[in-house]
């Protein structure tokens, strides 16, 4: 099999038997079918009854333009940083948006946070939503994911929702999904909306190890019954020849996974556009995510270097080890934003509890997160159905408290929280930022191979 190091994240292998998927490529040749494109051309011509060929041509250049510019800086984000390295703000807006249309799972993976971090069962009101897409608009965001800590096929009305955001020309619009209620039904409105990539989330290449590491809360989650929604979810998109969305699926390394690659690529590998391998991240399950051999060599560096303790390192899909230098300013804090279900607003979605709030997009939110996080941790300790298997979850902590007011996207954006939180890392003063000390984010460290 052929590894490439995925261009998102760091340590993560894209895997194909020759030439993997390239998703900008596709999406720039296929912009004449984005929704975003299409509905901005159906309005065109009921406004003027008609359109012309040279006019749709350059709303399709002019799609395509911002598609480029924004997948540059992303790449870029890093020299960018580097050559503005005490700039507030790199670019006017976010280059995307994570928004929690649903914070519920009916999952209880053990290498999930929810497993040790209260998280409410809640979903996103569709007036909230609306106050987000109509500024999304307004700053022309290129690109949103309509998920965090949950489940987006939970939330009923995410087929609307991914038509709202392409109705309000988000370029680029994706989920993460576990599959479980991917029927029929759903598949169809998925496949109508306009959704661009829906990224399926299969944690094992066996049956054995997707049902240890995707175990159900409310029923059994079986392997088969999984790989057949995504299956038919595909082969109903054949049938109907859909362009989108693009599909990709991924698989967390552990230990027991890491043996498995050849076989999860040959599950998915006739059915998926983008099949990889992501980087196993330590939120509290402690699990083994390396070969017996390559925890020795890291031990072995660990005495020959007499370093205390090796608590960051990367093991690629084809055996490369890296261990991490040092910090580095995170790209994080100058690319996106991330929206809780209830409206709370964070620098980072690796802030996994939500627990360095920077701002409130919706008032009510402010008042009501507390009460939801109480319900669910009395639930798991009355041991109820569906929460038996949360056994040790805590309260998230607070570290933050920005002022209880209404803001927007562009206050927060350019606000004196995240100034705060840029300004430190700029000055190689993360680690006096709770949310940053230890995090596990590998973009967030440089790395050399050993």
């Amino acid at each position: 099999m052929y590894f490439k190091d995925q261009n998102i994240s760091q340590g993560s292998s894209q895997v194909a038997k020759n030439k993997v998927f390239q998703k900008e490529k596709f999406m720039l040749e296929n912009m004449e079918f984005n929704r975003a494109y299409t509905h901005k051309i159906e309005l065109l011509k009921l406004k003027n009854n008609c359109s012309s060929d040279i006019k749709e041509k350059e709303i399709l250049e002019e799609f395509k333009k911002r598609y480029k510019k924004y997948r540059e800086d992303w790449h870029n984000i890093n020299d960018i940083i580097s050559n503005n390295k005490n700039s507030n703000t790199l670019f006017q807006k976010p280059l995307c948006v994570d928004i929690e249309t649903a914070s519920i799972c009916d999952l209880a993976c053990p290498h999930c946070f929810r497993e040790y971090i209260v998280t409410p069962d809640k979903i996103m009101k569709e007036g909230l939503y609306l106050k987000i897409m109509k500024e999304v608009k307004e700053l022309q965001v290129p690109s949103i994911k309509l998920n965090w800590r949950g489940e987006p096929l939970l939330n009923p009305a995410i087929d609307k929702f991914i038509k709202i955001a392409k109705e309000n020309e988000v370029i680029d619009v994706s989920i993460n999904t576990n599959a479980t209620t991917l029927n029929e039904e759903k598949s169809l409105k998925i496949l109508n909306s306009g959704l661009d990539q829906i990224i399926f989330s299969f944690d094992g290449g066996t049956k054995e190890t997707y049902e240890k590491m995707r175990p159900g809360r409310f029923k059994k989650n079986t392997f088969n019954k999984i790989y057949e929604n995504i299956r038919n979810f595909c082969l109903l998109k054949k049938k109907l020849k859909k362009v989108f969305p693009i599909t990709k699926i991924q698989m967390v390394m552990t230990k027991n996974s890491r043996n498995e690659v050849k076989n999860f690529y040959d599950l998915f590998s006739d059915l998926i556009d983008d099949v990889v391998i992501t980087q196993y991240q330590e939120r509290g399950g402690n699990m083994d995510d390396i070969l017996d051999e390559q925890k020795k060599k890291l031990n072995d560096y660990k005495d020959q270097n007499n370093l205390k303790e090796l608590n960051h390192y990367i093991a690629k899909a084809d055996g490369e080890l890296l261990v991490s230098k040092e910090r580095r300013t995170c790209d994080q804090i100058y690319q996106r934003l991330m929206v809780t279900y209830n409206g709370h607003v964070g620098m980072c979605c690796h802030d996994w509890g939500a627990k360095h709030c920077i701002g409130y997009l919706d008032k009510d939110g402010i008042s009501s997160n507390d009460k939801d996080l109480k319900q669910v941790y009395d639930k798991t300790q009355s041991k109820q159905k569906g929460f038996e298997l949360l056994k040790n979850i805590k309260m998230p902590e607070k570290f933050n408290k920005p002022n209880p007011i209404e803001s927007t996207l562009t206050q927060i954006w350019t606000g004196e929280e995240l100034k705060k939180i840029r300004d430190k890392h700029a000055n190689d003063k993360i680690n006096e930022i709770d949310i940053c000390k230890n995090c596990t984010y590998k973009n967030s460290y440089h790395w050399k191979k050993i």
